[in-house]
């Protein structure tokens, strides 16, 4: 509960983000640059960050918590400190000078002016994304000891130094010059997203002494995990580039919705998948030790408890993402130069988003076990399985079925997201098939549970529809947005975004966990009973 709490505080800061940022570049060529550099150097906040660490020092230092070697712990974390640090300084070298090449292989559909615009800016945010590097070891000692919130709220620091640059600076200059002075906000919003959780992680060690000595087994351990998880997220990488690649040679236009929606498609991933699996890894590494049946079985239970959790909350979310995501886009990004065509864009990326919703949350948590196992290379041989089979689903329906069906071109990036989630659901299968032989049982949610939860989403998201439906026929149509945009069925109400958005996702909530509630779904009849009390006093 910490880590979603903390992460909805960041991801709707998050939103407040993209919402300013549509205001004041909605969809311009320099959006599409500014997002497209931004995505480069965050490959290496992602290949040295959160995800490996969870995979590879969390495990280690938090068993050894468990353990009650403080000692040990205490070194383990210096020495992954000093030689992250000493990674990260290299990689960032090393990526401002090989900056053209990356630029012309992750958006090779940028030419002349948006090319070096693209240059400059990924050579300002570069030594930012180191900084945030050392943010996430800051998580892992963190998590570790179980003070899950403020690892989770740092980056609304990050948010907050970014939204104010665009305030600030917003409508004052030129695009070009916009985006360059929100570089610097990135940079300067990593370096206190990092110092603002460098005093707990220290009161929290006994003895903080950065190193690179690899004379310890258990640094070894992590060293060992580390190159291979590394790996495995370096793959899984490839893959959102190989997506943001063949954006960019479909328009500008699909590119930065594609980023918009993945945006809005991260809200639940982080609430409910990243929340689970952060909360659970050092519990999982905690319960390794002992007898191999018991250790089975109890990780057996935690999978299913979380999975459970983790399905009640996805599942309606793709469902929302189906049925009414143009008045999820709309509220959250439809202002300035941000438009209701616009919103009705980023709502066919997030039905293609909503095919593999669930399969990539509930991977994060096998993967989470298996990392827990200390298990990195099993995650990293289906991640290969689900990019290869991304990347080859992606530039085949991507960028030639759309034409072939007779739909408009930019409708491609559609398939690409598709292509994404079809990959998901056997990376998926995959992890969840050698869980069972590994564990001895079942794991992931229980058989029955799925089809319930998807009935009642169902159910919800047709309310929703029918809702949105009277909202928007009550009104006048708007000339050329249904044209523009593919042929819509209805056109936007006159409404503000969000009052529409208070109405159809209110009815589309309650009419879900109504059903969920009858059909007896714990998680449900919690909430009733928390507002019960809330209404008794």
């Amino acid at each position: 509960m910490l880590v979603a709490a903390g992460i909805l505080a960041s991801r709707l800061m998050g939103l407040v983000r993209e919402r300013v940022f549509a205001h004041y570049l909605g969809n311009s060529a320099a959006a599409a640059v500014f997002k497209a550099a931004l995505r480069i150097p965050n490959f290496l906040q992602n290949l040295f960050g959160e995800g490996v660490l969870s995979g590879s020092f969390i495990p280690v230092y938090a068993q050894l918590l468990g353990k009650k070697d403080s000692e040990e712990a205490d070194r383990v974390a210096g020495a992954v400190f000093g030689l992250m640090a000493l990674a990260t300084s290299v990689m960032v070298a090393l990526g401002m000078v090989a900056t053209p090449l990356f630029v012309d292989a992750i958006a090779p559909g940028f030419e002349g002016e948006s090319r070096q615009l693209a240059i400059q800016l990924v050579r300002i945010v570069f030594p930012g994304t180191g900084l945030l590097v050392l943010s996430a070891w800051c998580l892992g000692i963190l998590n570790s000891h179980r003070r899950f919130l403020l690892s989770y709220l740092a980056p609304v620091v990050w948010n907050l130094v970014i939204i104010a640059a665009l305030v600030l600076a917003g409508g004052r200059m030129g695009e070009a010059r916009l985006v360059e002075v929100l570089a610097y906000a990135v940079v300067l919003g990593g370096l206190l997203q990092f110092g603002v959780q460098v005093p707990s992680v220290l009161r929290l060690l006994g003895r903080f002494r950065p190193s690179l000595s690899v004379a310890s087994a258990s640094v070894r351990q992590v060293l060992r995990s580390f190159v291979t998880v590394v790996i495995g997220r370096g793959v899984v990488q490839i893959s959102a580039y190989v997506d943001t690649a063949i954006a960019s040679l479909l328009s500008e236009r699909a590119l930065s919705s594609l980023f918009y929606a993945q945006t809005i498609y991260l809200i639940p991933v982080s609430l409910f998948g990243m929340a689970v699996s952060a909360a659970e890894l050092p519990e999982m590494a905690r319960a390794t030790g002992g007898a191999t049946e018991e250790v089975n079985a109890r990780l057996r239970e935690r999978i299913e408890a979380g999975a459970r959790r983790v399905a009640f909350f996805v599942v309606p979310s793709a469902a929302a993402f189906l049925f009414i995501g143009d008045v999820v886009s709309a509220a959250l990004l439809q202002t300035g130069r941000f438009t209701a065509a616009d919103s009705r864009y980023v709502w066919y990326l997030l039905m293609g988003s909503a095919v593999g919703l669930v399969a990539g949350t509930v991977g994060r948590l096998y993967s989470s076990t298996y990392y827990a196992m200390k298990d990195p290379a099993t995650p990293l041989r289906f991640a290969l399985v689900r990019v290869c089979l991304g990347a080859v689903l992606a530039w085949g329906v991507g960028l030639h079925l759309a034409p072939l069906l007779g739909l408009p071109r930019h409708l491609s990036a559609v398939f690409i997201t598709v292509a994404s989630g079809l990959a998901a659901w056997l990376e998926s299968f995959l992890l969840r098939r050698k869980l069972v032989r590994k564990l001895g049982g079942a794991v992931g949610p229980p058989p029955g549970v799925l089809p319930k939860l998807w009935m009642c989403a169902i159910a919800a998201g047709l309310v929703g529809l029918g809702t949105k439906w009277a909202l928007f026929q009550g009104f006048g149509p708007m000339p050329g947005v249904s044209e523009e945009w593919g042929g819509g069925l209805l056109s936007p109400p006159a409404l503000h975004p969000v009052v529409t958005f208070l109405a159809v996702a209110g009815l589309f909530g309650a009419t879900y966990f109504a059903l969920t509630g009858a059909l007896g779904f714990p998680q449900a009849q919690a909430v009733f009973r928390r507002a019960r009390r809330l209404l008794g006093r």
